[in-house]
């Protein structure tokens, strides 16, 4: 990875994180109102479904089919979510799953870091935000994403990445400054539905990697050691339901129980009946208990 891809990478580490510290005593001073968390509710949708549907389910495992421009609108909605230029993510994510928890997976918090509580911290770090800095984007484009290349689409969007990350921090700014008419307002509106936004997504989105590959519940029979994570679902959107996703990761939906909360599932269930999505998906139930484990549900634990 070349330097200037890791100071980028720390700057989109550590700027939202420091937002976050001073949006907390903003917070507790009553120095946010309910338009700033409006527009961080808002964004935080809006761009996390831009990653959750736009970027894994649509362009990295094809689980349903769109048109151009609700495609390019996903795509441009993830980049703004701060995660990496969309091919790139794509490829990375790709290589993931072809080499999970094994050796050549970016992001495995199992591969070569010792045993006991010391290896499963230093596993943990590693799949939540170490792989950042060493690990992504490392997947070959090429080999890994050679079907978005050759969308001239998708290449302008990961080629003005930046351009879409300031456009994510521009809107709240607008937003709030309309809306309250004082730049303050805007202010405001920018540390919460810019900055305060990208770090928790960021976490959020991280914990899949990390939490969802140690703690947790399984119960179908694969190779890698996802789980799925019950509390995760509402932020993620319904990526938690990791294990689900190992299992079947063509399936739009990863919620595969009545239960298991997925609003990606049910956003692209939405554009199907709007007949803005075909192609999708969908895993019978006599294939997911083919792939049931032989043994009850498994809890994972460090």
């Amino acid at each position: 990875m070349k330097k200037i891809h890791k100071f980028a990478n720390l700057a989109a580490v550590i700027l939202p994180f420091a937002a976050f510290l001073v949006a907390i005593p903003l917070l507790w001073n009553d120095y946010v109102g309910w338009t700033d968390l409006a527009i961080f509710g808002v964004m935080y949708v809006l761009t996390g479904f831009g990653v959750t549907v736009g970027f894994h389910r649509l362009l990295t495992h094809r689980a349903f089919e769109t048109s151009r421009p609700i495609k390019y609108t996903l795509t441009a909605l993830g980049s703004m979510a701060v995660e990496g230029p969309a091919i790139v993510w794509v490829a990375d994510h790709r290589k993931h799953h072809t080499f999970a928890d094994e050796e050549g997976d970016p992001h495995s918090p199992h591969v070569d870091f010792g045993d006991g509580w010391r290896g499963a911290a230093r596993g943990l770090w590693h799949a939540h935000m170490g792989w950042l800095f060493d690990e992504q984007g490392r997947a070959q484009a090429k080999r890994f994403a050679r079907d978005l290349l050759a969308d001239d689409g998708l290449r302008f969007i990961t080629k003005k990445f930046p351009a879409f990350v300031a456009l994510g921090l521009l809107i709240p700014f607008l937003l709030g400054l309309a809306l309250t008419q004082s730049l303050a307002g805007g202010l405001t509106a920018l540390l919460w539905g810019g900055f305060v936004r990208i770090f928790l997504l960021h976490h959020v989105t991280w914990s899949i990697n990390s939490v969802c590959h140690f703690f947790g519940r399984r119960r179908f029979d694969t190779d890698d050691h996802s789980t799925n994570v019950f509390w995760l679902a509402l932020p993620s959107f319904g990526e938690s339901w990791h294990h689900n996703h190992h299992a079947f990761p063509t399936s739009a939906k990863h919620g595969l129980r009545w239960w298991e909360v997925d609003t990606s599932a049910l956003l692209i269930g939405l554009l199907e009946r709007l007949g803005l999505a075909w192609n999708v998906v969908k895993v019978a139930p006599e294939r997911q208990q083919a792939k049931l484990a032989s043994a009850q549900p498994s809890r994972v634990a460090a």
